[in-house]
Parts: C-alpha cells; sequence; structure tokens
C-alpha cells in the first residue's frame, strides 16, 4: 500500500522550532563533536529537589488512591495550601474553592489561558523580549500577539502609555511577568498599580507569570501582582513550584486571583487534560508548608553563583544588568556582534552554551541571557575560558 505525504497545519508550519529546543539541538551537536561543553543556556535548575519533598512524594506514590483520575481542578488540600502560602508570603487572601486552580506545570496554563478568552481578530499585550510561550498560545487561539517593547531605558517594564489606543481597545489579554526572564528585572507596587488601572480602562485580563517569585536576592523579595488594589478584579497570577524547589520535570503549578478567569482556564484543561497526579499535588504540598526554609538554601546557593559570576562577566569587558532576582544573566554582546553570533562565537570559541536574546523577541537583539543553573566551579571556568579567548 503506497503512502502519501502528511501535511501538518498552517499553524505548525508557521511555528518557528521552540527556541530552548533548537538550544539542546546545538548543545548536543557540539557534545558529539567531543566539546566540553559549559552550558548556561536553559534555566533548568542543577540542583536535586529537597529530600522532605522526594519523601513525600515516595510516600504518595505508594497510596492507591493516588492510581485513579485526579480531580480536574486539584486536590482542596493541595489548594488550600497554595492559599496558606499566600497569605504568608504576600498577605492575600484567596478562597480555595475558587480562586485556586492547580496546574500540570505553569507552562501549560500560560499556553492554555489564550484559547479560553481570546478569539481570531483579538489582540495580546506581549512583553518582548519574553518567554516564547506568550505569543505561541496566542497564536494558536487566533490571535495577534503585539509586542510590548521591555528596554533598558524604563528598566524592563513596558511603557504601557505608548500603547496605541486602538490597540488596547482590541486587547482581550496582557502577559506580564515579573521577576522576569529572561531580563531578570523586577516590578514594584507602583508599576502594578498603573497595570490595574490600565487593565480597568481597557477591559483587559492581565495574567502575570511570577514562576520566579521566590529566587530573589540581598532580602529584596518581589512582590505579588494580587496585592495591588483591585487586581484580582482584572487577572490572574501564574506560579510553579519548578524554579523554586528544583522541580521543573514534576510539572505541578498553579494559577491564582479571579474566579471567572480560571472559570474559563478549567473548562479548557478539563477538556484537553485530566488533572495533576495527585502524589505530585502531595509532594507539592510539603513544598508549600516548609517553603520557607526550603528555599532559603536554594536561594543562597544562586546568590554564591551570582556573585562568582557577575565580576567576572565585567572583568572580561561584558556588560551586564544588575542580578536582583531570577536565575538569569542578561548580557549586551560586544560591537561587531549580533545576539546569534555572540552565541555562536562563545560556543565556538569557549564551549559555552548561551541564549541569543533575539529568540526571545526583536527587543531582544543585542543581547544573550545566561543562567546561574550550573555549579560555581563551573561558571568560573566559563570566565576563564572567555578570558583565554580574548573576549
Amino acid at each position: 500500500m503506497a503512502g502519501f505525504p502528511i501535511e501538518p497545519s498552517g499553524r505548525i508550519k508557521t511555528l518557528p522550532p521552540y527556541l530552548f529546543a533548537a538550544i539542546d539541538e546545538m548543545k548536543q551537536k557540539a557534545i558529539a563533536r567531543g566539546v566540553d561543553i559549559i552550558n548556561l543556556g536553559i534555566g533548568d535548575p542543577d540542583l536535586p529537589t529537597p529530600a522532605p519533598i522526594v519523601e513525600q512524594m515516595r510516600q504518595a506514590v505508594g497510596n492507591p488512591k493516588h492510581h485513579q483520575y485526579p480531580s480536574y481542578e486539584g486536590m482542596l488540600s493541595f489548594r488550600q495550601a497554595v492559599a496558606d502560602w499566600y497569605k504568608r508570603r504576600f498577605n492575600v487572601t484567596l478562597n480555595p474553592a475558587y480562586e485556586v486552580l492547580t496546574l500540570i506545570g505553569s507552562k501549560e496554563g500560560i499556553g492554555h489561558v489564550p484559547l479560553a478568552f481570546v478569539d481570531a481578530g483579538d489582540v495580546v499585550l506581549v512583553p518582548s523580549p519574553g518567554y516564547p510561550v506568550y505569543p505561541v498560545g496566542t497564536s494558536f487561539a487566533g490571535g495577534t500577539p503585539y509586542m510590548m517593547p521591555l528596554t533598558k531605558a524604563h528598566h524592563y517594564l513596558p511603557d504601557l502609555r505608548a500603547i496605541p489606543k486602538d490597540v488596547a481597545r482590541k486587547a482581550k489579554l496582557m502577559f506580564l511577568n515579573y521577576p522576569n526572564n529572561p531580563t531578570s528585572a523586577t516590578a514594584g507596587p507602583d508599576f502594578f498599580k498603573r497595570v490595574v488601572e490600565f487593565a480597568s480602562e481597557h477591559r483587559i485580563i492581565v495574567c502575570h507569570d511570577a514562576a520566579y517569585s521566590e529566587i530573589y536576592y540581598d532580602d529584596r523579595r518581589p512582590p505579588s501582582f494580587l496585592e495591588a488594589d483591585g487586581a484580582k478584579d482584572v487577572g490572574v497570577e501564574f506560579h510553579s513550584l519548578s524554579k523554586t524547589f528544583n522541580m521543573t520535570g514534576w510539572r505541578i503549578g498553579f494559577a491564582v486571583g479571579n474566579k471567572q478567569v480560571l472559570a474559563g482556564l478549567g473548562k479548557v484543561k478539563s477538556n484537553l487534560d485530566s488533572g495533576a497526579f495527585q502524589a505530585v499535588q502531595e509532594a507539592g504540598i510539603t513544598a508549600l508548608r516548609h517553603g520557607d526554609t526550603l528555599a532559603d538554601g536554594i536561594r543562597a546557593v544562586y546568590q554564591e553563583r551570582r556573585d562568582a559570576l557577575l565580576p567576572g562577566l565585567k572583568r572580561v569587558g561584558l556588560e551586564v544588568e544588575p542580578l536582583h532576582a531570577a536565575f538569569y544573566v542578561w548580557v549586551t554582546v560586544p560591537k561587531g556582534f549580533t545576539s546569534a553570533s555572540f552565541t555562536a562565537h562563545l560556543l565556538e570559541k569557549a564551549g559555552i552554551v548561551t541564549t541569543p536574546g533575539n529568540g526571545f523577541g526583536e527587543a531582544g537583539e543585542g543581547y544573550i541571557r545566561m543562567t546561574l543553573c550550573t555549579p560555581k566551579k563551573r561558571l568560573l571556568e566559563a570566565v576563564s575560558r572567555m578570558e583565554k579567548a580574548g573576549l
């Protein structure tokens, strides 16, 4: 029987390769050539998940009640733990029954939320540079991403006044992300207050990605968007246990805030997935209940790495942004290079994998992103290799 050509859909044909998959492919090719790679490309914690979380998971996996389908919205005990953590951490009150929704990692929630609220022709306000899932999820839903440039001049915060009024009228959603990936910029209460006012005026749903809220340094604790007066009236906040507790492989997160937004997202999810494995939720409860102590040690490791890498990068002549949160280092490329060419140069001359800034959007051109997700010794070696390469 003869086969026939299998044609992907138009949306897949126009979709660029996922940035981090492309970086991984580049890394694997270098390894195959025998290069000793120092991977500063992908933000995947190299530290193990804390032992108490792993032990709770080990016990929960053996419980037969967790071997059946979970509830779509998540276990009430997990959602209660989220609400308790929010009250302790941000002094924000949440009703776990309808203001907390369990996610299979925050990425799927962020990718799915446009399906609940965006129709063909609607506009979604997206930060550039930013997490690639924001524009991709928008496009999958038939919406049009409108890129809000994040520039050094504006402290990597979007200039809401620069958004044209006709764009604001068509906008249904706005994605924000602080502490920010890839720039590591932070946002304060005054900015979130302006966001609430802007969203309320234009009837825009705010989706704030707070995946890095617990990775901070020098006791500069980032606020929650939901701390702003009226924030729950206009939007939701996405969280993940991945970065805070080194749980990227576990796939557990949550969204909190406006109950109507969560209900819409929940309806999409109930038709596309069957919820998060309950044993993972049990482990998540342990993480949230003991998170302050567990996260302190993780933050200390990243702070030590930051304090080792940044002076070294400056010593070799690279311009870097101050780093007060997240584990990303936003580096200006030297004169004569583009983001892509400097990334290739570091790989070829020093065996260092980084991420080109333009992979996060046009406004990222002229920068590369490095991560702190590798041991201090290897970070110092990366600096040494750059010095030997004459950077």
